[in-house]
């Protein structure tokens, strides 16, 4: 586990934000005076509802991918809390909402203020991500930039040659902690007008993979993480019952406290190179004002909206030098830093309107547009930190203009047929990429028909077409790609597809019934390598019962399918190998729920499968036709929870939750499946975990409010 306990930051932040559960059970039936927050001489227990609700969960097993999100990573015992309430007063409002407060994810907001005047709202979450628990490294632990082997490590050229490295192994969990400040307030000084300003910290710390090549050989690396990002929100808004206008000013202002990451290479190496260093991701700031309004028009009810925004952002971090190899001479630098510079600016309009009364018409229009000012210079290559290859590059300042015109209608053509259309156009221009200008024009139409109360049929087709001016060779060969090569994202594309949707709810019936079948196919004709052909075929079904008043059982099955084609080339040339991939996958999920004529008990239960399943086959004219290890997994989860209620304040909970994953990954393998590459062994995914719970809730005053809703 990453980290089980709370710093002494976050145990003060939320001491203070989570007062109000401490306070209320004793302030709901006292005279306090909150003249000087809230208003003059109420008593407390004025208005106030909500709810707290203490429980524990015993975990069976270690599961890093079960604790994902949650923080029931480890087997153990855990305690938590969840509540919300309001207190509201002559106008005043005071909400708080907690959500696991004992575990390592957790939510605390505090949001108030008076209808019509001032607003404000404090926030503070936890968010955990887990990602692998059965990983493994040979360096020595560090929340510095520097990664050093073990003491008695001896080099090798090959993986298998590691005299220490199962003596030198240790654990080591991938994952990271995010933890998010919010503050805000508003004010109206007029019936017109609201001034607001809301800003966000968010901190990341924790443990991510990186890898450090030293050309032929590269060691998996566990690199500590230190992120901090501000963001800030703030403007002024004016509106009536017509129009409303916004000025915002929007700034995000990122520091990384690891600047660089250093590391001694487990392989054996040439004098002066045992030692290697990479650039992380630099400071960076991002600034934006925007203008945005709206007016509703009552002829043909039309609505016309707009935005302008101007932004730039920049990055100004000293660089780091070619090598720090003491053997490898290198130029200087052409600059100190980067100094760079981006431009955005944003355009939009959207206009809505009814002209006749069976008729509805909406017509947007988007430009953006990113100009890179940061200033071009030629720079020497030193190959990881070996040798200086002698070649100058410069670096590209990659910016990019995109335009969209979008056209969409409905018509009533009779009481029971909708039909509904529209049109596209995306035009992107770029800069210094194989393709200078593409083109994308759209349309789809739809029917809707609903020929009795209790159905409704609607089908949806379209077909996209993504057309380029050429295809610039030239870049494509200076980067080293083969130029028959078309990247897919960039190619001729066209694509068409077809989606029909039945719902089905009879009113006097307990049934009901929706299904959606969707495909939809992709060509890229003009392509000779890479992707040229994708199908997707998507089906699910929804079926629903009201056994009873009390009663009611769901059940939900759905099934897609992927298959593309890959042409590639081994001798650089035209295709001589192509590869098929089939993606499956397929979901079922059923429960019920029951709950007591007088109830007074609950139960619901809830069950969901999915399994995947990857296959690849490829075809070589040297080699002839094989078949990659299939990639599969298998995801079952089941959670029952029954409820007893022994007055309108007391509840009792008890839920039981069970989950297995079982995953087969090729690409995941031991530190000495391959012999130049040291791989941190992360073991595909593969548990059993079973999770159980027990709560106590007391609700207090009137209906319950919750700030999550």
């Amino acid at each position: 586990m990453l980290k089980r306990t709370t710093t002494v930051f976050h145990a003060l932040v939320a001491a203070l934000v989570a007062a109000p559960i401490v306070l209320l059970p004793g302030l709901v039936n006292a005279q306090v005076d909150t003249s000087d927050w809230l208003c003059e001489s109420c008593p407390f227990d004025e208005g106030a509802r909500g709810h707290y609700e203490v429980g524990a969960t015993s975990v069976s097993d270690d599961a890093a991918r079960f604790g994902n999100a949650s923080g029931y990573d480890t087997e153990g015992a855990y305690a938590n809390v969840d509540g919300s309430g309001r207190y509201t007063s002559d106008g005043y409002r005071l909400d708080w909402y907690v959500e696991d407060l004992g575990l390592d994810s957790r939510i605390i907001a505090i949001d108030g203020g008076r209808q019509g005047s001032f607003g404000f709202h404090v926030g503070y979450s936890d968010v955990v991500y887990r990602r692998f628990d059965t990983t493994q490294t040979v360096f020595n632990p560090s929340t510095t930039d520097t990664l050093t082997l073990p003491a008695g490590w001896v080099r090798a050229g090959t993986t298998t040659d590691f005299t220490q490295l199962s003596s030198s192994l240790r654990r080591q969990n991938i994952g990271t902690d995010r933890q998010i400040v919010d503050l805000g307030a508003n004010w109206k000084p007029a019936a017109a007008f609201r001034v607001f300003a809301d800003f966000r910290r968010q901190t990341k710390d924790g443990i991510d993979i990186s890898s450090g090549s030293n050309y032929t050989q590269a060691p998996f690396l566990p690199r500590w993480i230190d992120y901090e990002t501000d963001q800030v929100d703030a403007g002024i808004q004016y509106g009536t019952n017509r129009a409303n206008l916004t000025l915002a000013y929007y700034g995000s202002y990122f520091t990384n406290h690891h600047a660089s990451l250093t590391w001694d290479t487990p392989f054996a190496t040439s004098p002066g190179a045992e030692l290697f260093r990479m650039a992380v991701a630099p400071d960076n700031d991002y600034q934006q004002i925007s203008l945005s309004g709206a007016y509703r028009a009552t002829a043909l009810d039309t609505v016309v909206a707009f935005n302008v925004a101007s932004g730039s952002g920049e990055q100004n971090e000293t660089l780091l030098p070619y090598t720090i190899n003491p053997n490898v001479v290198a130029s200087s630098l052409p600059r100190n830093s980067l100094d760079a510079e981006v431009d955005t600016s944003n355009y939009a309009l959207t206009i809505t309107s009814r002209p006749f009364p069976k008729g509805r018409i909406k017509f947007s229009y988007r430009h953006d547009e990113r100009d890179n000012k940061t200033l071009q210079s030629d720079w020497s290559r030193v190959i990881v930190d070996f040798f200086d290859s002698g070649e100058f590059e410069p670096n590209v300042p990659y910016s990019f203009e995109r335009s969209t015109i979008s056209l969409s209608g409905e018509l009533v053509m009779w009481k029971d047929i909708r039909v509904s259309g529209g049109y596209d156009r995306k035009e992107i221009e770029r800069d210094f990429q194989e393709v200078a200008k593409q083109t994308i024009d759209a349309g789809w139409g739809q029917v809707r028909w609903r020929p009795l109360a209790w159905l409704d049929l609607r089908f949806k087709g379209g077909a996209s077409e993504r057309d380029i001016d050429r295809y610039d060779e030239s870049i494509a060969v200076s980067l080293g790609q083969n130029p028959l090569l078309r990247k897919y994202n960039l190619a001729y594309r066209y694509r068409s597809y077809g989606e029909l949707i039945a719902s089905i709810t009879p009113v006097e019936s307990p049934l009901s019934l929706s299904t959606t079948v969707l495909f939809a196919d992709d060509r890229y004709n003009k392509s000779l390598l890479g992707m040229t052909d994708s199908e997707e075929l998507r089906a699910t079904a929804d079926i629903n019962w009201a056994v009873s008043d009390n009663a009611s059982v769901y059940l939900v099955v759905g099934h897609e399918a992927i298959d593309a084609l890959q042409l590639g080339s081994e001798q650089f040339d035209a295709w001589d190998w192509s590869a098929t991939h089939e993606d499956s996958f397929s979901h079922v999920g059923a429960g019920f729920h029951w709950r007591q004529a007088e109830g007074k008990y609950q139960l619901r239960f809830d069950y969901n499968r999915g399994d995947g399943n990857t296959r690849i086959d490829v075809f070589s004219l040297s080699g002839g036709q094989s078949r990659l290890p299939d990639l599969e997994s298998t995801l079952d989860s089941a959670t029952i929870e029954a409820t007893y209620r022994w007055n309108d304040r007391w509840t009792g909970t008890f839920d039981l939750r069970y989950e297995s994953f079982d995953l087969t990954d090729w690409a995941l393998v031991s530190p000495t499946t391959l012999p130049t590459i040291l791989t941190l062994g992360a073991q595909p995914y593969n548990y059993d975990v079973w999770a159980l719970g027990v709560s106590v809730r007391y609700s207090f005053g009137g209906d319950e409010i919750s700030l999550a809703e």
